[in-house]
C-alpha cells in the first residue's frame, strides 16, 4: 500500500517539473522515477518556502553604440591604419631616408653669399692670434664664395651607402612592426573569441545545474531527496554562477585589449565574427618553415642591411687617412672703401678661382682609431646577424611544435567531452534510480564542465599558435 502510495505521489509531481531544452554541449538532466526512494533524516527540520534560485545570468557591462560586425582581416586593416606604433616606424623610416639626402649633399656645390662692412680704429693692426698681420681698412663688400668637393677618395660614396642601407633597414623594422602588430592583433582576437566561448559554455553550465537544483529542491519538498543533496545541488549551481562571472568579465577584458591594439582609446562593442570554418594542420615539415623564414623574415634583412652598412662605415673611417680636395671660387664688389694716401685700397669687382688640397698628416691617431671602432661594430653586426637568425630558426621550432600540439588538443578535448557527457547521462540515471549519491553526479557534471572549457579554448588556441608560426615564416 506505502509503495502505491508513493507512486501515485511521483506520477503526480514529475510532470509538473521543468524540462530544458537539449543542447550540442550540455545534456538534458532529466529526472526519471526511482526504484528506490531516499528520504531525508527524520531529524532533519522542514525546509521554508523559499522560491528556488532563478538561472538568470548578471547583468553585462555596460557599452556604448551599436555593435560593430569584426572579422579577423578587419581588425588587422584597422590595427595597420590606426596603431600608433605603425605611424611612429613610418615616421623613423622617412626620417632614415632624409639622412641619405643629407650624406648625398656632399656632391653637390655649396654656394653662400657675405656682406661685410669694416669701419676700423685709425692705423690699428691685428696683432694677435694669427701668423700674418694685416692691414683693416675702411670698406662694405658683399660676394658669393662657391665650394666643390673633387675627391675626397670614396669617404662620401660610402657614407652615402651607408645611410642608404640604414634606411633599408629602417623599411624593414617598420614592416617587422606591421608583422608584429597584426600578431598582436590575431592574438587579442582569437582571446576574445576563447572568452565568449567560455561565457557561452557558463551560460549553458548554470541553464543546466538550475534545472538539476529545481528537480532536486522538488523532490525534497516531497520528502523524495534529503537536504544533503539539495545542498550539493546549490552548490554546484553557484559555482556555475561565479563561472559566468569570472567569464563576463574576463570577455569584457579582451574586447578592451582588442579596441586598444587595434587604435581606440575606449572600448568598443563588437561584435566578433569567426569567418575559419576549417582548421588545417600544420605543416609536415619543419626545415621548409626555417628556410622561408630565413627568405621572408624583415627582422633578418633589416640585420643584413646593418651588417652592411657597418661595413661601409668602417671603409668611410678608413678614407678620412686620404687628402681632400675641393675646388673653390669667389666673386663680388666692393662698392664703398677709404682712400689711403689718394688711392684706393680696393677694385670695384673682384674674383678668384683657386683648389685647395687638404692633407692629415698628424691627428693623435684619431683617424686610425675610428676605423678600427668601426671595424669592431662591422664584426659585432655580423655576429649579431648570426644569433638572430639562430633565434629566429628556434622560435620557428617551438611554434611549429605548439601548433601541432594546439591541433592534437583538440581532438583529445572533443574525446573528454564526449566521455563526460556519457558520464553524465549514466550518473543522472543511477543517482535517479537511488544506485548512486549526489556525490557522484556533482563530480561528473564538475568534469563535463571543466571538459566543454577545455574543448572550447582548445579551438582558439591553435589559432593563434598558427598565428604566431604564420608571424614567425613572416608567410602572409
Amino acid at each position: 500500500m506505502r509503495r502505491k502510495v508513493l507512486r501515485l505521489v511521483i506520477a503526480f509531481v514529475l510532470p509538473s517539473m521543468p524540462l530544458a531544452a537539449q543542447t550540442t554541449t550540455v545534456p538534458p538532466q532529466s529526472i526519471t522515477t526511482p526504484a528506490q526512494t531516499q528520504p531525508g533524516p527524520q531529524t532533519l527540520p522542514a525546509p521554508q518556502m523559499t522560491p528556488a534560485p532563478t538561472a538568470s545570468a548578471p547583468p553585462q557591462l555596460p557599452t556604448t553604440g551599436a555593435q560593430r560586425r569584426l572579422t579577423v582581416q578587419d581588425a588587422e586593416a584597422l590595427a595597420l591604419k590606426n596603431n600608433p606604433q605603425i605611424s611612429v616606424y613610418r615616421l623613423l623610416s622617412l626620417a632614415s631616408n632624409q639622412v641619405t639626402r643629407e650624406q648625398r649633399a656632399a656632391y653637390y656645390p655649396t654656394i653662400y653669399g657675405s656682406l661685410t662692412a669694416v669701419e676700423p680704429k685709425p692705423d690699428s693692426r691685428i696683432a694677435a692670434g694669427n701668423l700674418s698681420n694685416p692691414i683693416v681698412y675702411e670698406r662694405a663688400a658683399g660676394g658669393l664664395t662657391l665650394s666643390q668637393l673633387i675627391t675626397d677618395f670614396g669617404r662620401t660614396n660610402n657614407l652615402v651607402a651607408t645611410a642608404a642601407l640604414r634606411a633599408k633597414a629602417a623599411d624593414m623594422n617598420s614592416l617587422a612592426t606591421a608583422d608584429q602588430i597584426k600578431l598582436t592583433v590575431d592574438e587579442a582576437f582569437y582571446n576574445a573569441l576563447q572568452t565568449l566561448a567560455l561565457r557561452k559554455v557558463a551560460e549553458q553550465t548554470v541553464s543546466a545545474r538550475q534545472l538539476v537544483s529545481d528537480q532536486i529542491t522538488t523532490l525534497f519538498q516531497n520528502k523524495l531527496r534529503s537536504q544533503l543533496d539539495v545542498s550539493f545541488a546549490d552548490a554546484n549551481l553557484a559555482q556555475g554562477k561565479l563561472l559566468l562571472l569570472d567569464a563576463q568579465s574576463n570577455y569584457q577584458a579582451a574586447l578592451s585589449t582588442l579596441s586598444q591594439v587595434l587604435g581606440y582609446s575606449a572600448q568598443q562593442p563588437f561584435d566578433l565574427i569567426d569567418t575559419e570554418t576549417q582548421l588545417q594542420p600544420p605543416p609536415d615539415a619543419v626545415s621548409q618553415l626555417e628556410d622561408e623564414a630565413f627568405r621572408n623574415r624583415p627582422e633578418i634583412a633589416s640585420q643584413g642591411y646593418e651588417y652592411q652598412a657597418s661595413q661601409h662605415f668602417q671603409k668611410a673611417e678608413r678614407d678620412l687617412l686620404f687628402p681632400t680636395i675641393e675646388a673653390m671660387g669667389v666673386v663680388g664688389r666692393t662698392p664703398y672703401s677709404n682712400m689711403v694716401g689718394g688711392v684706393t685700397p680696393f677694385t670695384s669687382w673682384y674674383g678668384a678661382v683657386g683648389v685647395n688640397v687638404n692633407v692629415p698628416i698628424f691627428n693623435g691617431f684619431l683617424y686610425l682609431a675610428r676605423s678600427r671602432e668601426a671595424g669592431l661594430r662591422a664584426q659585432a653586426a655580423d655576429q649579431q646577424l648570426r644569433d638572430l637568425k639562430d633565434r629566429i630558426a628556434n622560435d620557428v621550432r617551438t611554434s611549429w611544435l605548439n601548433a601541432i600540439t594546439a591541433y592534437n588538443r583538440i581532438a583529445v578535448t572533443q574525446q573528454f567531452v564526449d566521455q563526460t557527457n556519457l558520464a553524465v547521462d549514466l550518473s543522472q540515471t543511477r543517482y535517479n534510480l537511488g544506485l548512486s549519491s549526489i556525490v557522484e553526479l556533482s563530480q561528473s557534471e564538475l568534469q563535463q564542465t571543466e571538459a566543454q572549457i577545455q574543448f572550447a579554448a582548445a579551438k582558439y588556441q591553435y589559432r593563434i599558435a598558427q598565428s604566431l608560426l604564420r608571424f614567425q615564416v613572416a608567410a602572409p
